[in-house]
């Protein structure tokens, strides 16, 4: 489901945004060392700096588009430390964005046998699953093991991933679960509106759905909405009977998306798809 797919995007980026400014201390993960104290950035080694400088530098390439660069940066660190966990779980990330999917999967898989506890790649690893390679079901598993810990300090992205997830998994009840939490955490955030005008929107609650529709725009610029909350919000002050609003989603949908799959539905008239 598509849908779906779009607000899991934002949610790794935050996810990506913490690895940024941890890595190499363990803090997503709460890394323990041998005498049971939780590992600190005084506590690592001259290489351990070495590889770390060099993942944040990756990270700055990874950003700017730049992944081979990046790439060869992870490669620098990994020559510093084989072992630093927060190259293999950047690497995966990168790999996702260039389309190599099986190099993703082994280099998530990495970072969670030497960091199993993290739940920063737990929540990336579940990202990949449910957007990447369509395994919605396995991604749930992480992101549940994400929101056990008591350690992640952004448990927001792995609910509103699993909401995204339950959906796609067409589990609505699991969907409203999740996102109602993230509601409490934060309620203007878009992804969460979004997300849950859409388990309404399935149940055909008109009325719940409507409240988060203008929620979700009250909240973030109409036109930073992507094709599929823009149809979404459509298909809902349609149902409304919101002729207005409707035409301005609408002209909305035909400006800026009008080569995708959900104009191409709008000009069928396939409301009910």
């Amino acid at each position: 489901m598509k849908f779906a797919a779009a607000w899991l995007a934002f949610a790794s980026t935050l996810s990506l945004a913490l690895l940024a400014g941890c890595a190499g201390t363990g803090a997503g993960g709460a890394t323990t060392m041998r005498d049971g104290e939780i590992k600190t950035a005084s506590d690592q080694t001259a290489l351990e700096k070495r590889a770390s400088i060099r993942v944040q530098l990756a990270v700055g390439y990874y950003q700017e588009g730049k992944h081979e660069i990046a790439l060869d940066e992870v490669k620098q660190a990994l020559a510093a430390d084989p072992n630093y966990a927060d190259a293999y779980g950047l690497r995966a990330l990168i790999y996702t964005s260039m389309g190599q999917f099986p190099l993703a999967d082994e280099n998530h898989r990495h970072a969670l046998r030497l960091e199993p506890g993290n739940p920063e790649f737990a929540n990336n690893y579940g990202t990949f699953l449910c957007q990447s390679v369509n395994k919605p079901l396995d991604a749930l598993r992480y992101f549940d093991a994400a929101l056990k810990n008591p350690a992640y300090q952004t448990p927001l992205s792995a609910l509103v991933n699993a909401g995204a997830c339950s959906i796609k998994n067409r589990n609505i009840d699991a969907a409203e679960r999740y996102l109602l939490e993230a509601l409490r955490l934060s309620p203007a955030l878009p992804a969460v509106n979004a997300g849950l005008a859409r388990v309404y929107y399935e149940r055909r609650d008109m009325q719940r759905a409507g409240f988060f529709v203008n929620r979700l725009i009250e909240t973030a610029s109409i036109e930073t909405l992507p094709a599929d909350a823009l149809w979404l919000a459509l298909r809902v002050q349609r149902k409304l009977g919101d002729r207005t609003h409707e035409a301005t989603l609408a002209a909305q949908l035909r400006r800026r998306f009008p080569g995708s799959p959900e104009y191409a539905a709008f000009e069928r008239g396939a409301f009910d798809e």
